[in-house]
């Protein structure tokens, strides 16, 4: 996934929450509805986490040091690891808490009807942007289903726009039921229980995000282009047997080690040009390469 694609699909997600956040606070302290406050600062909180995902993003690109020779491509995984704790926290618990006091304590609701329509253009302006997002992972995704690539996606912050973005139509919906509820029966508890919902929605979509996030951090494995280096490394001639491969993913770039048993009467000068040959290839065949360490043994 290139960077300009998840800029694009930052910055249509920024856009969008930022003009739903203004319209939704706009509309709740007129209203006094407790579902669209709620709403309101999830789309505060995903307008924050778009400004760190970007952050996250632009540090990942930084050029390698005599420190960090690898480079700085994990980086992006640390800031959305920050937004699924903000997700967790602002949008989440402080939602449920919102509507837990709202239930407790009643509130009014007037106009309903208007905080109905906002919800509705909220809706609209939260397609724009999974729209875009989705439009941007698609080259990625492939034909692999939505869950199976937010299972193995290396692009944590596009995860994190979808994952977002996903939570936030759903979040509409409910609100817009509880709302509706509300004026249908004039019991304003629906629209605290629709709070308290939407917090466990987002709770639920951050505990994902964390998941997904931390098995980066630590080093995770692209098994894609392991079987397909391995299948290769199996085809050549000088290779006897495929001792154990990893390949690591590190931000938008991947660190392969090969170890490898070749031809026992091979010359050391033969089998270094064969090296050399062959990571040319797997470079040429997997852009996302970025290094490749071989080691020749005859055991694992």
């Amino acid at each position: 996934m290139s960077t300009a694609n998840s800029t694009t699909a930052i910055f249509y997600a920024f856009s969008a929450n930022l003009a739903i956040a203004i319209a939704k606070t706009g509309i709740a302290l007129w209203t006094g509805s407790g579902s669209l406050l709620a709403e309101a600062i999830h789309s505060y909180a995903d307008c924050g986490n778009q400004i760190l995902l970007f952050i996250g993003l632009k540090r990942s690109t930084k050029k390698p040091t005599r420190k960090h020779p690898m480079g700085f491509g994990r980086e992006s995984y640390i800031w959305s690891m920050m937004v699924a704790i903000i997700l967790f926290s602002v949008g989440g618990v402080f939602s449920v808490h919102e509507g837990w006091g709202r239930y407790n304590n009643p509130h009014t609701i007037e106009n309903e009807g208007i905080a109905l329509l906002v919800l509705i253009i909220a809706v609209a302006l939260e397609s724009f942007s999974l729209k875009g997002a989705m439009a941007a992972m698609e080259v990625e995704k492939g034909e692999r289903s939505l869950w199976r690539w937010f299972r193995e996606t290396h692009s944590s912050e596009l995860m994190v726009v979808v994952g977002e973005d996903i939570a936030a139509l759903i979040g509409l919906v409910i609100a817009m039921i509880m709302l509706g509820l509300t004026m249908l029966t004039g019991n304003v508890l629906y629209d605290a229980v629709g709070s308290m919902l939407i917090g466990v929605l987002l709770i639920i979509v951050a505990i994902l995000i964390g998941i997904e996030t931390h098995s980066m951090l630590i080093g995770e494995a692209e098994d894609s282009i392991r079987k397909r280096v391995e299948h290769y490394l199996q085809n050549q001639p000088s290779v006897i047997n495929v001792l154990n491969i990893w390949a690591i993913n590190h931000g938008n770039a991947v660190m392969l080690t090969i170890k490898a048993e070749f031809k026992p009467d091979m010359a050391v000068l033969s089998a270094v040009n064969e090296i050399n040959a062959m990571e040319k290839q797997i470079k040429l065949e997997h852009p996302r390469i970025k290094w490749i360490f071989f080691e020749l043994d005859n055991a694992d």
